[in-house]
């Protein structure tokens, strides 16, 4: 028998009334009753109630432990009086009479309780992040995490996929994030990367003769934190398939995700088949490739309204005469919101840098005219023109964002989920799935005055290769798709270039010659001249899946032990100094400027 448990603190329950037990675990909290003390005792499973008398010798014991105290408990199960059961616990029917206490561990006192779970402040959490994921929902989220990656490599085996590893340590490269580089003592002055992703080795699996390819990948890129992003690391479901077409890709995503999602919550899928949007609509109806689909709101292309002579808003006319573009979001039957509605969206607008949102709202007395700070500028003809061909009505109001392109698809993409959320008309209880397909090739880099890739540049590109026009490069579409869910994306994908010589000619475009091309991708670009499949995949991204499905808005409340913002471990220190006999075994001298 095992020395320090008969059963965890989730096991006991009427079955086991009368028997000597063993318990072990975390002190979880307690509460003194004068002549009795009833303590919780917690472990990896659950939470057992415990009572001792003030005349049992290890009463004292108890009595000055501090919460998070690891004992040993050993008593008696018996029966908890009608109005004591607590219903809301497996082991709420029941309770241990202790006989005796053995302290396995002392606490000191907690720098942050696991008991209540109040919010703390991050730096704390991840220094203590031991205690942290001790407290009930960060426990869940990590079980959910380990039961989510289990069921994801089943589901994968069962579709006919094989688990392979890829390296670790392998080769920088030229696009993507910053790499984080390790230095080769056995070759001084060269540098390892850790990998971005398994991308090239994953296509060298296919070229390899293997068919269906799975990994849950570690990738690592030198990024900047956000909500969805941790920085340094983070895992994927890393896939490849030979003698594919986008649609096969599609089809084993789908089936997959829907089947962990129906697994591992009660909300509601809206579409079992996802629905394609191509790139170019999704940038016109939601201003961003990240669409949340349980959002009604559409945006609408309105800057034909402003060449007519009867709308007389002159700023937007003559910003639309000198290139700029208007658009609009729509809001249903709003006529009754007060000023307030509309000018804290105007202020907001402002806030996030834009030079807010023009707003009126379409209403009908004797004639159909726009109430607001611009309805005024709208003839009768003009209302209904835009009601005719925006599906507006009356009580409608119109939100109305003027300038450069992407100015305008970044506010109204913002603007879109910030009115939803004022109106309340985002259904919270469903997961809304898409596909985002037809990404360009390529696009013109403002910055660098250069053709670029726009998104994986072993994409193959769409139509007949032997036809493409090179001449506009802008024109050409990609076989590259993304997978969003309720405004996040999960994953980027493709059909993979497996042809040399079109690979060649595409990054030409892209400003690479030849020799750069041999020297960056040798190992992908030599495979591929021995006889390569079709191939394609996806790599959909393990801790954003598990965030979606434990509801939290953050992906460190669903990552073990993740960094805070400014990429450091708090818990371990990290990054650290490191002793200058290190440093000279790989030939490395820090030169680091002071200020």
């Amino acid at each position: 028998m095992n020395k320090f448990r008969t059963h965890n603190c989730s096991e006991l329950g009427e079955k086991d009334i009368d028997k000597e037990i063993h318990l072990s675990g975390w002190l979880h909290r307690k509460r003194d009753h004068g002549n009795l003390l009833f303590l919780d005792l917690r472990d990896h499973y659950g939470i057992t109630q415990c009572v001792i008398e003030n005349n049992n010798k290890f009463f004292p014991i108890i009595e000055k432990s501090k919460p998070e105290s690891v004992l040993k408990i050993s008593g008696k199960v018996v029966r908890r009086s009608d109005e004591t059961e607590n219903l809301d616990l497996k082991t709420g029917k029941i309770e241990v009479s202790i006989k005796s206490v053995e302290v396995l561990s002392e606490s000191k006192e907690l720098p942050l309780p696991v008991f209540g779970e109040q919010d703390y402040p991050e730096d704390i959490r991840l220094k203590y992040r031991f205690i942290d994921l001790r407290r009930e929902e960060m426990h869940k989220n990590i079980i959910l995490r380990s039961k989510v990656i289990s069921f994801i490599r089943e589901e994968m085996l069962k579709l006919g996929f094989l688990e392979y590893q890829t390296p670790i340590l392998t080769s920088s490269s030229p696009e993507g994030a910053r790499d984080f580089l390790v230095p080769s003592r056995l070759n001084p002055g060269k540098f390892y990367a850790l990998p971005q992703a398994p991308q090239q080795f994953k296509q060298l699996i296919m070229v390899s003769g293997f068919d269906k390819y799975f990994q849950i990948a570690p990738c690592f890129r030198d990024e900047d934190a956000r909500a969805d992003r941790s920085p340094g690391e983070f895992y994927q479901l890393d896939l490849e398939m030979s003698f594919v077409e986008q649609e096969d890709v599609f089809k084993v995503v789908e089936k997959l995700m829907v089947n962990v999602f129906k697994k591992f919550s009660s909300k509601k899928i809206m579409n079992d088949q996802f629905p394609k949007i191509t790139y170019e609509s999704a940038m016109m109806k939601y201003g961003t490739d990240k669409p949340d689909l349980r959002n009604p709101l559409i945006i609408n292309e309105l800057t034909n309204l402003f060449t007519r002579e009867d709308v007389t808003f002159e700023i937007f006319k003559k910003l639309v005469k000198a290139g700029s573009i208007v658009r609009g979001i729509i809001t249903k039957n709003t006529k009754d919101k007060p000023r307030s509605f509309f000018d804290n969206i105007d202020k907001w607008a402002k806030e996030q840098g834009a030079s807010g949102l023009a707003y009126f709202t379409i209403e009908k007395d004797k004639e159909i005219k726009g109430k607001g700070p611009v309805g005024k500028f709208f003839s009768e003809n003009s209302l209904k023109e835009l009601m005719k061909n925006f599906n507006a009505e009356i009580g409608d109001s119109i939100f109305l964002a003027c300038g450069e392109k992407k100015e305008v698809e970044k506010i109204l993409s913002l603007a879109r989920a910030k009115i939803a959320n004022d109106l309340n008309i985002i259904d919270k209880n469903q997961f809304s799935f898409c596909w985002i397909v037809d990404y360009p090739m390529y696009e013109y880099d403002e910055n660098l005055k250069k053709i670029i890739f726009s998104h994986n540049p072993f994409s193959m590109p769409q139509g007949n290769i032997n036809k493409l026009n090179f001449d506009k490069p802008l024109d050409i579409k990609a076989y590259q798709y993304d997978i969003v869910c309720n405004g996040i994306e999960l994953s980027s994908g493709a059909i993979r270039n497996h042809i040399p010589s079109l690979m060649y000619k595409l990054f030409s475009i892209a400003g690479y010659h030849k020799k750069e091309v041999d020297d960056k991708f040798n190992g992908m670009i030599n495979a591929l001249s021995y006889g390569a499949p079709p191939h394609g995949g996806i790599a959909p991204g393990i801790d954003r899946i598990v965030m979606l499905l434990a509801e939290k808005e953050n992906i460190r409340e669903v990552t073990l032990f993740p960094m805070n913002q400014n990429a450091q471990d708090l818990m371990m220190q990290a990054p650290s100094e490191v002793d200058e006999k290190q440093l000279k075994e790989l030939g490395i001298k820090k030169d680091i400027k002071k200020n």
